[in-house]
């Protein structure tokens, strides 16, 4: 008996599987994707002078680990600077970021990361001074870090309209601020949750000099953008953290930080 010829589709079909496995395998043929890097504590910390601590690391180290096709690797930018490096492709990625912080006439596909943090404002603990002293910011000496985009301010992040605006001193250090307000030389001081959390781990003693807001500037539901000349897709990424979220790599990573690891983003 002659056998039946196998039909065209089926060989292309077989032809494009053993191409992807090859991708697979061969490990020295991954795509390097580029994540921007710029100082965003406890995210990323001083990319420019070579650290490599901070959550980015270790998320990009999970991801590589996860699969064998991208390779991600950190390429250290600036809170100002990282626009222009993911227009000019300098960076293929931008994660821990929100599309309202400075993106909106930049091209980008969004992926949300199932991941949410949030911006408190912090006080020195003091007699009589409670939740009710971060109503009302008027008055109030402020200690902001320069670049970031702030809730209250409309998302503004000019520092000669902070300056004049709402008496704000801007610094490029969390630990900076902490501590103008635990010397008096600043009211208040907007952080992330997770900051203060490693703060307070890493300084057991100002549990007792601060007292941290219920009242929440803004909730961090971050995001990765995406350049749409990058070699991978939104669809792919978002594959990838799926990936992470159930193996429980995620909940490793950012739980430790009181990062809320959400459920599974609709697409």
């Amino acid at each position: 008996m002659i056998p039946a010829p196998i039909p065209r589709v089926l060989l292309s079909l077989s032809c494009l599987f053993l191409t992807w496995q090859a991708e697979a395998v061969f490990a020295g043929e991954s795509v390097d994707i580029k994540i921007g890097a710029a100082h965003f504590p406890p995210y990323t910390v001083r990319p420019e002078q070579g650290a490599d601590t901070g959550l980015l690391p270790q998320l990009a180290e999970a991801l590589n680990k996860a699969q064998q096709r991208f390779h991600f690797v950190l390429v250290p930018t600036s809170i100002p600077r990282r626009f222009r490096d993911f227009e000019q492709g300098r960076v293929d990625m931008a994660i821990f970021e929100n599309p309202d912080w400075g993106w909106q006439n930049i091209a980008h596909v969004s992926v949300d990361m199932g991941l949410e943090d949030a911006e408190v404002f912090v006080t020195h603990r003091t007699e009589g001074r409670d939740q009710r002293y971060f109503d009302d910011l008027k008055g109030k000496r402020l200690a902001l870090f320069s670049g970031y985009h702030y809730a209250f301010a409309n998302f503004n992040p000019d520092p000669r309209y902070l300056a004049t605006t709402y008496n704000a001193t801007l610094t490029y250090s969390h630990d900076s601020n902490l501590l103008m307000v635990q010397r008096g030389r600043a009211d208040i001081a907007l952080v992330t949750r997770s900051y203060l959390s490693d703060y307070m781990v890493r300084n057991p003693g100002s549990a007792d000099e601060l007292l941290a807001s219920q009242r929440i500037d803004q909730v961090y539901h971050h995001y990765a953008l995406l350049r749409p000349q990058a070699k991978i897709s939104g669809e792919e990424f978002a594959a990838l953290l799926e990936q992470l979220r159930v193996s429980g790599e995620l909940t490793r990573i950012f739980q430790p930080y009181q990062i809320q690891v959400t459920a599974t983003p609709a697409r």
